[in-house]
């Protein structure tokens, strides 16, 4: 997670509100109050017997220190985890593999997709790739710059982008700001948008498209439709 002063978010804010986007409409979403990230990545983990787990960014180790599995990595460039960099050094020096990534780190489109493509190099067969925070309810909640501190950043648009792909499979469960999984296998829900390969289209998306199309857009399944799946 990126760190700044409390004069830096008021500036961001500033600009996003003239330049980037105005939209006051809140979403409302259910995340059960007693089932968290770390709850799950265990579930898969414990499920398909996996030995090897790579964090990318653990701030304080909320996750990192409660994941129970032979061999764990944990990524941050400021403090938890196992590696002190960015996730781009470790991965350009990286030759290990893993059976699952949790990506939670600098909540950027473009570092987002570049994690997840980084990724998608080191993933063991039949692995998971699970991203955080991609289900933000208020524009501020999702501002890149960055102007609030409950923050989940855009990763909403990589999620978008990833369920165009015929050979992933993505969909996101509804706990804890949202974790979505990814796996290698032919897509069973593929998002189906006319964009016809427009530069930037992604990107450019805004939270006024994502709060009208969501559902569609995000392919949201509930904790207990999401252990079935898995």
């Amino acid at each position: 997670m990126e760190k700044l002063n409390i004069f830096k978010l008021f500036i961001n804010r500033v600009y996003c509100f003239l330049f980037v986007e105005r939209f006051y409409k809140k979403l409302t979403f259910k995340f059960p109050n007693d089932i968290f990230r770390w709850d799950l990545i265990q579930y898969i983990i414990t499920k398909y017997n996996f030995l090897t787990y790579l964090e990318i960014g653990c701030d304080k180790d909320q996750s990192f220190s409660k994941i129970n599995i032979k061999k764990k990595v944990g990524i941050d460039p400021y403090s938890g985890g196992t590696f002190r960099g960015t996730s781009d050094f470790f991965f350009k020096n990286n030759k290990d593999k893993f059976d699952i990534i949790f990506i939670d780190g600098l909540h950027h489109y473009d570092q987002v997709n570049k994690d997840i493509q980084n990724s998608l190099l080191i993933l063991n067969d039949n692995g998971f790739i699970l991203i955080h925070d991609c289900l933000p309810r208020t524009i501020a909640q999702q501002a890149v710059p960055r102007y609030r501190g409950s923050w989940n950043g855009d990763v909403w648009k990589s999620i978008v982008q990833l369920r165009t792909d015929l050979e992933l499979d993505i969909f996101n469960c509804e706990i804890d700001f949202c974790v979505a999984f990814n796996k290698k296998k032919k897509n069973t829900n593929l998002l189906k948008l006319n964009y016809h390969n427009e530069s930037n289209y992604f990107k450019k998306l805004k939270f006024s498209n994502y709060y009208h199309n969501h559902q569609e857009l995000m392919n949201i399944v509930s904790y207990e439709k999401a252990l079935k799946i898995i």
